[in-house]
């Protein structure tokens, strides 16, 4: 039987992959020193498997601030491997159930290197709603389900998540940390966001966050639709709607709520 910590190039592979390990949603950017001090490595191995690791797409190189992130490749994989996890499964009976009573689109989105990837949508019935596509990517802070997940992180590290500027996508799109932050915290105490036109004209969106057996947000779920149909005593019972849902789904995934 072959020892597989002898096999040749098990220790490069053992390397690269500590180095893929060390990117988090805490911490979605290195420069190569704190990389490679952080993967436990010389810098010039590092250097070495990373430039390995950009040519397959599995990390990007960001040349302006020098910063190595997560790739395209790795992206579409960690998407891959999400999709045939437990979680979809467990989400998904409620994101029909919120879908049957509400009639708008249901999505399961998770955050994927500084953004959030529709995972499952569960289109609503009605002709002129919200058609998310599974795969599309869209930034944290105007998305509902972006803010909920924001939400349970401490301030101080909303800057690494979310960058030095936050992107406009409409006039309605908060770009300013301290409004983001007081959005935020109107969103912990309702347990539930809202993103009211942040991302597009005229789209309307609540999400909550989902956290697993040790409190960490690792998911959210949101229903979204056109703004003629979201009006906002309708939000906030969606949202209710909504919150609930995510708390059940936490439950399952062991989450146990201390207050």
């Amino acid at each position: 039987m072959i020892n597989v910590r002898t096999y040749p190039g098990t220790q490069a592979v053992a390397r690269a992959v500590s180095l893929l390990k060390a990117f988090s949603d805490a911490r979605p950017g290195w420069r190569l020193t704190d990389l490679a001090r952080a993967a436990r490595l010389h810098k010039a191995t590092a250097h070495r498997l990373l430039a390995a690791l950009e040519r397959e797409g599995m990390v990007a190189r960001d040349p302006a601030s020098e910063h190595y992130r997560l790739g395209p490749e790795a992206i579409a994989l960690g998407a891959r491997a999400a999709r045939a996890s437990d979680l979809r499964a467990i989400v998904l009976p409620e994101l029909q159930a919120l879908t049957a009573s509400s009639g708008e689109t249901a999505t399961l989105e998770v955050p994927v290197s500084g953004e959030m990837l529709i995972l499952h949508e569960v289109p609503g019935g009605a002709l002129l709603g919200a058609v998310p596509e599974v795969g599309t990517r869209w930034p944290l802070h105007a998305t509902s389900t972006g803010k909920a997940l924001l939400a349970l992180q401490r301030e101080t590290s909303l800057r690494d998540l979310l960058g030095p500027r936050l992107s406009r996508h409409t006039l309605r799109t908060i770009v300013s940390i301290g409004a983001l932050n007081r959005d935020l915290a109107r969103a912990r105490r309702r347990g539930y966001a809202v993103a009211a036109e942040e991302l597009e004209r005229g789209y309307v969106a609540v999400g909550a966050a989902v956290q697993d057996s040790g409190g960490r947000p690792i998911a959210a779920i949101s229903l979204g639709g056109p703004r003629v149909r979201f009006s906002a005593r309708r939000v906030a019972a969606l949202g209710r709607q909504v919150s609930a849902a995510a708390a059940r789904i936490s439950a399952t995934l062991g989450y146990r709520d201390a207050r």
